[in-house]
């Protein structure tokens, strides 16, 4: 039998077959060490082949093969630096949602997100969320970030979850797509799942004042098929992002806006650091270019993965 994973919970998947049945499945042991350095072999969007599993009661199955997948979004697992989480598979879209404070969302996370969407090609859109609470410099802010990716390339919208502020223009973005939404906990993504779609009923936390953090209300990722053609892949709350299997020779290229200027500089092997006649560098000298994105670049460049949390969550 074959089916879509819709829910994980680390040892049992949620699988729903193309006839709209459901079945809960465990994987093979040796899946686990089938040189897949993921903490989670098998992930939600995964097409997945199965085994009912005939001595149990209940219609229960046996993950034999995960299908190929098209793409997938992973990052370094927090704390164990060397495996990896892959958060979601088989993507046709990512918003990324971001706040400017309660809690902040830094520039150099939105970077990591975004250039891992771009090496794995999954449109990314941004989301900036709460816009109903920040005053008008705040505003400003907000407005200034969104010129910026837009220029890029990248799509911005402005909204508010809880009141439901350009909403319809989000589902209008999502139909007919598997769309997964992201960001650091407390920026309002259960929120905002709730109000494309009410009858879901995620549950929603407040801030935690002290820590002006979210608390964690998602656990694992899990998949929703909402009542307009379009499925949602709501995450866990993620703190920071750590760049996975990447070379540093390909990592300028998933900074649109450096691989447009690449072939200007001198040396084909251009690493946009040390290296005279850089066209980036020539960019940035002349405003063409934002320092915080190349700032973004040299922090992942020099393997920066713990210094750029601890410079975001210092005040936390």
């Amino acid at each position: 039998m074959t089916g879509i994973v819709y829910k994980s919970t680390g040892s049992w998947y949620t699988v729903k077959t193309d006839d709209g049945q459901w079945y809960e499945c465990r994987i093979k042991g040796k899946f686990r060490i089938k040189g897949i350095k993921s903490t989670n072999p098998v992930a939600v969007g995964d097409v997945v082949d199965f085994d009912l599993d005939t001595k149990s009661d209940v219609a229960t199955g046996v993950i034999t093969h995960i299908q190929e997948r098209e793409n997938y979004i992973i990052r370094k697992s927090v704390n164990l630096s060397k495996q990896t989480h892959i958060i979601a598979s088989n993507i046709d879209q990512v918003f990324l949602l971001v706040t400017l404070n309660n809690p902040p969302t830094f520039t150099a996370f939105i970077d990591r997100f975004l250039i891992t969407a771009e090496a794995y090609g999954i449109h990314a859109i941004l989301l900036f969320n709460k816009i109903d609470t920040y005053t008008e410099d705040e505003l400003l802010e907000i407005k200034f970030l969104a010129a910026m990716y837009r220029e890029i390339g990248y799509e911005c919208m402005g909204i508010s979850a809880l009141k439901e502020t350009n909403i319809d223009a989000v589902k209008k973005q999502m139909e007919g797509k598997v769309n997964m939404f992201t960001g650091h906990s407390g920026v309002g993504k259960s929120t905002l799942v709730n109000a494309i779609e009410p009858d879901l009923n995620l549950k929603t936390k407040a801030i935690s004042e002290q820590h002006m953090q979210g608390q964690h209300t998602t656990t694992f990722a899990e998949m929703y098929d909402l009542n307009f053609d379009a499925k949602i892949i709501d995450t866990p709350g993620i703190k920071g992002f750590g760049i996975v299997d990447m070379e540093r020779e390909e990592i300028g290229n998933y900074f649109p806006e450096f691989f447009a200027l690449k072939s200007e500089c001198k040396f084909n092997n251009c690493l946009h650091l040390e290296e005279p006649k850089c066209a980036i560098k020539d960019a940035l000298d002349n405003d063409e270019l934002h320092w915080s994105r190349y700032k973004s670049y040299v922090q992942i460049m020099e393997g920066d993965e713990e210094q750029y949390r601890k410079d975001q969550y210092a005040s936390h």
